[in-house]
């Protein structure tokens, strides 16, 4: 995002503000808006809990964050219900996975299943969690109708697997069979090292659990 900064704040900002313009407009009785743990940035420490004051570090973060603000100011004006979801990196079956840009599981599988080798980008050593899909929909399906999650932010995602992008790609080496000898590129500019997210609220309001685990 801080080599599209146009496109990428036309595809998260301004297309929040396109739907719930139309969602005022029909009224919609609530809006329930998927975010991203972008928003956090860099904090002093992990993991991510849903009253951290955000700090996104580059323009889709940026994006994501100012959507949310939008999203609240309008509701507010308009009387509509809101609820913010806040997903971690999504994996599962018909991901995209010929897009060079987005989404590193999918992007590490798709150069593998080529051939060639995946890029890791700083050392490797970044740290994430990934969500299996059906862990983030059945979570957005409550979020739609229970009564106890409106005007809240709720992060969904597995927070018991927190691994490494060489042990990702390591993983995935090895369910494709693959012998694994990444390129290493220098580090992504305004990347966070560490991002992990707590699933303790999602718990208690959802009953969220993990289904499938990485």
């Amino acid at each position: 995002s801080v080599f599209s900064p146009n496109l990428v704040t036309e595809n998260t900002y301004g297309i929040t503000v396109s739907v719930i313009s139309a969602a005022i407009a029909n009224k919609v009785k609530r809006f329930v808006y998927c975010s991203s743990m972008a928003r956090y940035g860099t904090q002093d420490t992990l993991p991510f809990v849903e009253d951290m004051i955000p700090k996104p570090q580059d323009p889709y973060g940026i994006a994501k964050y100012a959507s949310e603000l939008t999203i609240r100011n309008l509701c507010e004006v308009h009387g509509m219900e809101y609820v913010i979801a806040v997903p971690h990196n999504i994996i599962g079956p018909r991901q995209k996975y010929d897009d060079p840009f987005r989404n590193v599981a999918s992007i590490m599988i798709n150069l593998m299943l080529q051939g060639r080798q995946p890029i890791i980008y700083g050392d490797g050593e970044q740290k994430r969690c990934f969500s299996f899909i059906n862990d983030v929909v059945n979570p957005l399906v409550k979020m739609g109708y229970q009564d106890n999650v409106v005007g809240e932010v709720i992060i969904v995602g597995p927070d018991e697997e927190y691994i490494t992008i060489n042990e990702l790609a390591k993983i995935l080496a090895d369910l494709l069979d693959f012998d694994l000898k990444p390129i290493y590129m220098p580090g992504r500019p305004q990347e966070v090292k560490h991002a992990s997210c707590s699933a303790n609220k999602a718990r208690k309001v959802l009953d969220y659990k993990t289904s499938i685990s990485l």
